[in-house]
């Protein structure tokens, strides 16, 4: 099926992060757009403000009459819908077009030069910067992001289809289908080894993924990776290398170096040495397609941030409320990390919500480490997602583990009162799953205690 001829389009589990910005994309397309999610979300709520037509319960009857013409609709599911959900059988069994959302994704940024960020930590908060750094510098872009940007206020922008900036995810190999003109790997830590087995077949699919940048093009690469690339790095011998790192008024200030010439004193306030990664990835992105180092380095001072990405959503010298994305211990360590550059000395109390019965039994040890370093850690019940349990692996399982007398677990019901009875200087909450529905109560909470960011 060409996009040309695609009059509707129906998606199953619409309200993911991923797929509400292709049901976005077809929605500003003038397309009919209709799906299907469990539960009703703040995204869902405003996918269907903007037009679309959702419903809440697995039933063919409740597919609109028109999306059950096989002609002239697609339907797009996530690896995460069951193989034996009632609709997605409906559709297999029909005469419908059914294709991944990685494979559409690929479909559309194809007609543009895509530029595509892969990686196993950063490829959201890479992309948002990118998307930013692109709108800035004048070019004509769209984006598809993993996460709310807070500089557009939504996971999709479309100001122009010259350029489109997509997050690469190697979940289930998705990043193959596309072909980028810039790419970027940021990390290749082990994970989702419930779909590879094991770290070498992961290293190998990033490999497969390089090797698909459209000839010409162009791949960028951290530093150390065993990839092939254009390097970017903090204070190493990168090509484009981050130099003279300083704080100032609780931000970065710092010169990169790069082969078009050193840019100085350039601002960058997003906490963390992961982050200042992050951005200097999608400067060196950016400037391969053209765009003006002296507006980028501009731009970079101006970025807001992605929301539940070392989100600050109460801030004050007593109390201090941050959210984040981290579910994987890498990405833990890096939090840790960019709160006590920026917070030394507060008694850290870190909320996490493991994701994945696998994840959880596959980096046991290395979660218990990381999280081993705050001052209190509470676990929360680990978020299935598409799993079905795994004998043995609870977060009871994991709290043993953790090397810190001063852990529990702690039920959603009783976060709040617990919390409140603690009190503790910075909260913060962490994981993938549905612990980012409860951080506007806790919020809310504790407004009293302190100003709003």
């Amino acid at each position: 099926m060409q996009l040309e001829g695609v009059h509707r389009v129906y998606f199953l589990g619409i309200g993911g992060i991923g797929m509400s910005g292709l049901a976005r994309y077809f929605l500003k397309e003038g397309r009919q757009v209709a799906g299907y999610d469990r539960t009703p979300t703040p995204l869902t709520r405003a996918l269907e403000a903007e037009g679309a037509a959702i419903h809440y319960t697995e039933d063919i009857q409740a597919i609109p009459t028109a999306f059950r013409n096989p002609e002239g609709t697609l339907v797009v599911y996530t690896p995460a819908v069951p193989a034996a959900h009632a609709e997605y059988r409906y559709f297999l069994d029909g005469a419908f077009t059914v294709r991944k959302r990685s494979q559409v994704l690929g479909m559309i940024s194809e007609a543009t030069r895509c530029l595509a960020v892969a990686g196993t930590h950063g490829k959201t908060t890479t992309s948002c910067i990118l998307a930013h750094l692109l709108r800035e510098a004048g070019l004509e872009v769209m984006a598809f992001l993993g996460g709310v940007s807070e500089d557009f206020g939504s996971n999709f922008l479309m100001e122009g289809t010259a350029f489109s900036v997509v997050e690469a995810d190697e979940f289930d190999r998705s990043f193959l289908w596309l072909t980028p003109e810039v790419a970027c790997v940021t990390s290749m830590d082990a994970d989702h080894l419930d779909i590879y087995g094991n770290a070498q077949a992961l290293t190998e699919a990033f490999g497969a993924f390089a090797a698909r940048v459209r000839p010409g093009g162009r791949l960028v690469v951290r530093n150390g990776l065993p990839l092939h690339g254009i390097t970017y790095g903090i204070e190493d011998d990168a090509q484009y290398c981050i130099e003279n790192l300083r704080t100032r008024n609780g931000q970065y200030e710092f010169d990169i170096r790069t082969p078009e010439g050193t840019f100085t004193s350039v601002g960058f306030g997003k906490p963390g040495r992961h982050n200042l990664l992050n951005g200097l990835a999608a400067f060196t992105m950016a400037v391969q397609v053209g765009a003006p180092p002296d507006r980028l380095v501009k731009a970079l001072g101006t970025f807001k941030g992605v929301q539940r990405r070392f989100s600050y959503k109460l801030r004050s010298q007593e109390f201090t409320f941050i959210d984040d994305y981290a579910h994987h211990p890498a990405e833990i360590d890096a939090v840790y990390q960019a709160i006590r550059e920026m917070h030394p000395g507060k008694e850290i109390l870190a909320v996490f919500q493991p994701h994945l019965y696998s994840r959880t039994r596959d980096f046991g040890a290395d979660f218990a480490r990381s999280l081993s370093r705050f001052d209190r850690v509470w676990l929360l019940d680990i978020y299935p997602a598409r799993e079905e349990p795994l004998e043995g692996i609870t977060s009871q399982w994991l709290l043993e583990q953790i090397d810190n007398p001063r852990k529990r677990r702690v039920g959603k019901s009783e976060l709040i009162d617990a919390i409140r009875a603690q009190m503790p200087e910075i909260l913060l909450t962490i994981g993938a799953g549905d612990i980012g529905l409860e951080v506007e109560a806790i919020k809310q909470a504790f407004s009293h205690a302190s100003e709003l960011e």
